[in-house]
């Protein structure tokens, strides 16, 4: 679980080198906005539609070392980052990238799922935590490795590709090995769920719920992460160093809540740790556009915890939902979060241009209202050792 964990954030890591080299990319090469609006698109959307597919074809037939060659995808596509020369070479090596972690995503929550025992919530967490710190590192990557080195700076970051490669090597024997002793007794133990038993129509309309559910998270993440600081430097006077720093604690403590959310939900329920992290930040985000400086400090903590609580536990709940389906459960839910972001990114770029930043902000602190569809899902129960 924990070597999940650390290669996780080294795959995160890795995906967050592309939006910490904007402003090389825009310095160096002469990117336009729009240009670096189509890399991000690229990156998320194949991510996102490929993660799924990986998912249903590994739950037909695993694939123990899919692993260490989506780790291999990610260096071709930080290699390409590092050394091109123009915009089409930098959009084919983001979607080695997407490739990546498109094949890293499903297989290593499955594996996360095969170690987790009864504790399938802390296991979740160590590995999706991961992920989350490496995205976290997008702003610290960029002010204090790529703007002093430039381009070439990126290339640090294949020593960390090789590291993961290594490591999955050893983890992806393990998973095979796993295969072999278990042989059908481990598909036998993954029909073991929380859930009461639910009709079709049951879990597709809760398979529905928990989409929207994702949809409102990962849409008003990507709102802060990517957008937030132009209302930091347009309404607050910020200079962008220091609005970065504060995105950086937004996304470190949504690494937090993702961390206690699995062990939460562990001990008392999947839905109601989603329903905790969905009810939570609603007037939190609803104030957030109006408050003075000092209070934004303390919304952004209390918003990244509270919102990415869920995180891990979405994951869980929705591999419950179908657990005969353990990669294409994962694969959809994680991939449905990179889609978002991709779609929330261009929604959002398009607001700021018609409504204004402000106005936009405004706007999106409504969104997580439509969370409170988490009280219609299934509840679910204890499973079982």
């Amino acid at each position: 679980m924990v070597a999940m964990g650390i290669c996780h954030l080294f795959n995160d890591t890795l995906q967050s080198v592309v939006p910490a080299m904007f402003p090389i990319f825009r310095g160096e090469l002469g990117l336009t906005f729009t240009q670096l609006g189509f890399i991000t698109f690229s990156l998320n959307i194949v991510a996102s539609i490929l993660q799924p597919v990986v998912g249903f074809i590994s739950d037909k037939k695993p694939m123990p070392y899919a692993l260490p060659l989506g780790m291999v995808s990610s260096f071709i596509g930080v290699a390409g980052l590092a050394f091109a020369p123009d915009y089409w070479i930098i959009l084919v090596a983001v979607i080695f990238l997407g490739l990546g972690s498109a094949v890293f995503h499903p297989e290593g929550s499955r594996v996360s799922y095969m170690a987790a025992g009864n504790k399938r919530g802390l296991s979740q967490s160590i590995y999706q935590v991961g992920g989350n710190s490496g995205q976290a590192l997008a702003p610290l990557i960029s002010g204090f490795i790529l703007l002093p080195l430039g381009q070439r700076g990126a290339a640090l970051f294949l020593i960390v590709a090789a590291i993961g490669i290594f490591i999955l090597s050893k983890i992806s024997r393990w998973y095979k090995e796993q295969l072999r002793e278990a042989g059908l007794g481990a598909k036998k133990k993954a029909f073991i769920s929380s859930l009461p038993v639910l009709t079709k129509k049951q879990v597709g309309i809760a398979l529905g719920l928990l989409m929207i559910i994702i949809f409102v998270r990962s849409f008003y993440v990507t709102n802060i992460t990517s957008f937030y600081i132009f209302h930091l430097t347009e309404n607050y006077n910020f200079v962008t160093d220091k609005g970065q720093l504060i995105i950086f604690l937004f996304l470190a403590m949504g690494a937090v809540g993702t961390f206690f959310g699995g062990p939460m939900a562990d001990r008392i329920g999947r839905k109601k740790v989603i329903v905790i992290s969905t009810i939570v930040p609603i007037p939190l985000c609803l104030v957030l556009p109006y408050v003075p400086v000092w209070a934004i400090l303390i919304l952004l903590t209390a918003i990244g915890f509270s919102i990415m609580l869920s995180f891990s536990v979405t994951v869980v709940y929705a591999q419950e939902l179908v657990p005969n389906k353990i990669g294409t459960m994962a694969g959809l839910t994680v991939g449905l979060a990179f889609g978002m972001g991709a779609i929330g990114a261009v929604v959002i770029g398009i607001l700021m241009d018609y409504i204004g930043v402000y106005s936009t902000m405004v706007v999106v602190s409504l969104l997580p209202i439509l969370g409170l569809v988490a009280f219609a899902l299934p509840k679910d129960g204890k499973v079982a050792a």
